[in-house]
Order: C-alpha cells, then sequence, then structure tokens
C-alpha cells in the first residue's frame, strides 16, 4: 500500500464572512449587476431579482391589493386557508346529510319491495355515509395544509434569501 494522501482543495484567500463585510458598502447583488464582475456580483448568476422591491411597509397592505398584485410576491392563500377549509367543510357536511338522508329515504323505500335490500341499503347508509365524510374532511385538511406548507416554505425561502445578502449599510 502507497503512503499518498489525496490533494486538499486550497483555501479561500479571505473567509466569507469578511469578504462579505469587504464589500463597498454602496454595492448591492442587483447594482453591480451579474455580468459586470464586481466583488458585489450575483454569485450564481441566475438572473432571479435579489430584491423584492419595495417597501417593508408592503408586507401588511391590504387584502385587495394583494389580489390584484401582478408580481405574485404577496401571497394571500395563508390568509384564505381558513376561509377555504370552513366553506369545504360546510360542503361536506352538505353532502354528508344529502347522502345519508338520501340512503335512509331509499332504504326504508325499498323495504316494501325487498326487506333484505332495504335493511342492507339502511346499515349501509348508517355505517359508511359517516366514515366517508370523515375521510372526505382528512383529505381536505392534507391539502389545505399542504398548500399553506408550501406557501410557508416559499415565504421562509425568500427571508433566508433577504438575510443571507449582504448588507448595504
Amino acid at each position: 500500500m502507497s503512503d499518498t494522501t489525496p490533494p486538499v482543495p486550497p483555501l479561500p484567500e479571505q473567509p466569507a464572512a469578511d469578504a462579505a463585510r469587504a464589500t463597498p458598502a454602496g454595492a448591492s447583488a442587483t447594482a453591480a449587476g451579474p455580468s459586470s464582475g464586481a466583488a458585489g456580483a450575483d454569485p450564481d448568476d441566475t438572473g432571479v431579482p435579489t430584491t423584492l422591491g419595495g417597501d417593508p411597509a408592503d408586507i401588511g397592505r391590504g387584502f385587495f391589493s394583494a389580489l390584484f398584485d401582478l408580481s405574485f410576491r404577496t401571497f394571500i392563500t395563508r390568509r384564505l386557508a381558513s376561509v377555504f377549509y370552513l366553506v369545504g367543510l360546510i360542503a361536506i357536511g352538505i353532502g354528508v346529510i344529502f347522502y345519508f338522508v338520501g340512503g335512509l329515504v331509499n332504504g326504508i323505500g325499498a323495504l316494501w319491495f325487498n326487506p333484505g335490500a332495504g335493511i342492507s341499503l339502511i346499515v349501509a347508509t348508517i355505517v359508511l355515509v359517516p366514515i366517508l365524510g370523515l375521510l372526505a374532511i382528512i383529505t381536505l385538511r392534507f391539502i389545505i395544509e399542504g398548500i399553506v406548507a408550501l406557501i410557508a416554505i416559499a415565504e421562509n425561502t425568500e427571508r433566508t434569501a433577504e438575510n443571507t445578502r449582504g448588507s448595504s449599510a
């Protein structure tokens, strides 16, 4: 066996924190531009804007101005999640009541012609409709939680990106 060690990559000239502090105060990642080759240039050169552009006060702006925000920088999904859930619960409740009453009425009607089928329909309605209603509520909750989680990930990623950029102060 040979006694050779793999080559060690060279260390950078300075730590990343020192390099970030050494960036001129007036220069930002967008001001230098991705192709300028300046020290403050966007390191990933993706062309994605590095700032939101606008006031921090825009975060708390009204619902309708966020609704008609054509840049999609303000998410309204988290604000409306509880409304969608409530509407979904009401729709599921109406469906459960409709199918429960309909199943019982059809089961009672079937008792006159075929007692076995009528009893089976009544029992199936009493057992299956509440179970399916509960499964519908669980599915609705999963879907809304998944969408809200995706929006939260997007917001947190945006916040993380803002905090990891070099400060201009």
